[in-house]
């Protein structure tokens, strides 16, 4: 199971256990008056939260500017889902938190976060300026529980060396043509004695599954959030797909073999050392093997549907006011400070600053604010026409305006743990893909009856 897999089942674990912090209204409203004119005092504690890089540390320091009379403390490490939704029911939940968009609309069908339209309308926060993926994925039943923050979107990066030598080329890899991708990660994969020397393509289930379903033409849920599909032909064979790029090249155990014997974020990386020949990613890694592996054979393009359409699933953070805030006036001046277009341009010009002092590219940030992502862009970003590094630039931005994300639902997590456990049941051999994905519809389908009908009885 993938780090993020156990995060989530570890999540709904906590989610089951704090019942205490279930059954509260999802239209639960807080007694307090938003004023962007008005002065705020007091404690903000920030949970979730970290100030690990320059364009955190910007916003942040530019976010406790705007609250001068405010004592802001940070609980050191990420969002502690049990942790939190206990503070909750204890009546001792923090000011705000920071979490993943997509344990939002949990939080909110039991009562732990508030909705912020109040907040919203008080503080004069742009929603307009937002992504409609970013806010809809922080909006259930109509109401919005979070002011979104980054965006990561994936794309497509590859050896161009092995690619060569294989004889198949960027567009082979970028997913537009199944036949053609399992042709070229059989071309470039070499094995010894059953061990993998370079792994193909890794097609990266179960974490982008919903990427490579979506490219099927397919959705693992409803547009209204409220049915899912996961048993669906389109679902199934984009499993057996995905799976059997595995299965092809000893199975997923293999393939896990020389995925943690890489030096990911170190100049021992897979493209580094020729031992991947293609993938798709995340785009900020796109920054950390500029950094660590600056001359290494890597090169860059979007992801692609099969008519051959950019696509990319748009995921990210958000920031939320738990239930229970004892101030949620400094809260919402903070998360609109922290998500406002000139806050982000102000760390954009940190960024590329450094960037620009270390001769390396500003390869762009990018976040929930369309308007802030097309500022920056404008100002200071330069895609460097002809060098893998501008091509990477280039498929991010296009990832980001070709980006799809499944709605907001009242049993997200479980909903997610679902789906991601019949991936992992299929490519550790525990299930076929058929069995997997029926046994994984019936748990679904019965996590998003419960969880509307709690909504709907909570009112």
């Amino acid at each position: 199971m993938s780090g993020k897999a156990v995060f989530v089942a570890v999540s709904v674990m906590a989610l089951a256990m704090t019942g205490c912090a279930t059954g509260q209204s999802s239209k639960a409203a807080t007694s307090a008056a938003y004023d962007s004119s008005a002065a705020v005092s007091g404690k903000l504690t920030i949970m979730g939260f970290g100030t690990g890089d320059d364009v955190a540390t910007t916003r942040f320091d530019t976010a406790k500017a705007a609250l001068p009379n405010v004592q802001v403390d940070l609980v050191k490490g990420q969002l502690d889902v049990q942790q939190f939704l206990s503070s909750v029911a204890a009546n001792q939940a923090p000011d705000i938190i920071y979490g993943n968009r997509d344990q939002i609309d949990s939080f909110a069908a039991r009562g732990a976060v508030l909705p912020l339209e109040e907040c919203i309308s008080g503080e004069s926060i742009s929603t307009g300026d937002f992504r409609k993926t970013a806010l809809d994925q922080v909006t259930l039943g109509g109401h919005v529980y979070g002011i979104p923050e980054f965006n990561q979107v994936e794309i497509v990066m590859a050896n161009p060396d092995l690619l060569s030598a294989a004889g198949v080329g960027m567009s082979d890899v970028d997913g537009s043509n199944w036949d053609k991708v399992t042709s070229a990660s059989a071309a470039m994969a070499k094995t010894t004695n059953g061990k993998i020397d370079v792994l193909g393509v890794d097609s990266k289930i179960p974490d982008f599954f919903p990427l490579w379903v979506k490219a099927n033409g397919g959705s693992l849920i409803s547009d209204d959030g409220k049915t899912a599909n996961l048993d669906s032909p389109k679902v199934l064979e984009a499993l057996e797909f995905t799976a059997g790029i595995y299965k092809a090249q000893g199975g997923f155990g293999a393939v896990k073999a020389v995925r943690d014997s890489a030096d990911f974020f170190g100049k021992g990386n897979q493209f580094a050392t020729g031992s991947l020949g293609a993938m798709p990613m995340e785009q900020w890694y796109v920054n950390i093997l500029n950094d660590v592996s600056p001359d290494a054979a890597v090169d860059f393009t979007s992801f692609k549907d099969r008519e051959g359409k950019a696509l990319s699933y748009s995921s990210g953070s958000a920031w939320a006011i738990p239930k229970g805030s004892s101030n949620p006036q400094a809260a919402c001046r903070f998360a609109k400070t922290m998500t406002a277009t000139d806050t982000w341009l102000k760390a954009a010009d940190v960024r590329a600053s450094a960037r620009t002092a270390k001769d390396k590219p500003f390869t762009g940030l990018f976040t929930g604010n369309q308007k802030a992502d097309d500022a920056i862009k404008a100002k200071y970003v330069s895609t460097s026409a002809g060098s893998n590094w501008g091509r990477a630039i280039e498929a991010s931005y296009q990832a980001n305006e070709n980006s799809f994300a499944y709605p907001s639902t009242p049993a997200g997590a479980e909903f997610k743990t679902a789906w991601q456990d019949a991936v992992n049941k299929v490519i550790n051999g525990q299930a076929d893909a058929k069995t997997a994905l029926a046994d994984a519809q019936q748990a679904a389908q019965k996590a998003l009856d419960d969880g509307w009908a709690q909504l709907q009885k909570a009112g």
